[in-house]
């Protein structure tokens, strides 16, 4: 059960956080994984935890905001594997914490480009692929906040809110062609992360959590492995919530 036995993913901001959780979960359940971050040192590092699982790794660099940084993490991944069964969109930023008085014009396509932009570019590189084969799994990182809205976090918020957006519609597009396209919507997760918003917002976030705690980037990870498991076939179009109860809709 939920067994990915030589499946080939590529997981995005896989270098550390939630990414890493993610990207050692699915080797776990058999999968290899081409690890791919803008930092190359740490992806080299998850890479050989992948390898310690007994599975295969690549370590790539990415800017998943640059089009054709997206093409050449398929091609890499495609040149070695020959196939791409598995793509997880985590890599993401939180931005500067600000009301939107004080959001300046860079503030707003920075947090885009990467969290949204970012999906965008690398479902797009992927597709084709996916298409040809008839087969894929598409998994994208969203959050709470792009459904509820946290304050002072419009740039964040408004980005998980088009992922989750952007997952329906792809869904729709292929889903006749063997492709199930998901997102997760975790709450407040103990990564690294928190560290770009203020503590003020923090507790805000944690505080709207019924079971009063962060979650663990193992919880995510546990949920993505099952939507990129042959478990949920007949589950496309869906947003996973993730928050300890926190999320309304």
């Amino acid at each position: 059960m939920l067994r990915l036995d030589d499946k080939m993913a590529i997981v995005t901001g896989a270098a550390q956080g939630i990414g890493r959780a993610i990207a050692l979960r699915l080797a776990q359940s058999g999968a290899h994984v081409a690890v791919a971050d803008l930092n190359f040192p740490a992806a080299e590092g998850v890479a050989g935890e992948v390898c310690a699982l007994g599975r295969q790794a690549l370590p790539v660099q990415v800017d998943v905001s640059s089009g054709a940084d997206a093409e050449e993490m398929v091609r890499k991944v495609l040149g070695t594997f020959g196939r791409v069964d598995i793509l997880v969109n985590n890599a993401g930023i939180g931005g500067r914490t600000a009301p939107i008085q004080e959001v300046t014009d860079q503030d707003w396509d920075s947090v885009m480009a990467v969290n949204l932009k970012g999906v965008f570019l690398c479902c797009r590189a992927v597709i084709p692929h996916m298409i040809q084969r008839r087969s894929g799994k598409i998994v994208s990182i969203a959050s709470v906040a792009g459904k509820e809205g946290n304050p002072n976090m419009i740039p964040y918020s408004t980005s998980k809110a088009g992922i989750i957006c952007l997952t329906k519609c792809l869904a729709k597009e292929v889903a006749t062609v063997g492709i199930n396209v998901n997102c997760v919507a975790p709450a407040v997760i103990e990564t690294d992360i928190l560290k770009q918003v203020s503590q003020e917002t923090v507790e805000y976030m944690k505080s709207r959590v019924p079971m009063g705690r962060f979650g663990r980037p193992e919880e995510v990870a546990n949920v993505v492995n099952f939507l990129a498991s042959d478990e949920a076939a007949f589950v496309t179009g869906q947003c996973y919530d993730i928050s300890g109860g926190r999320a309304t809709y």
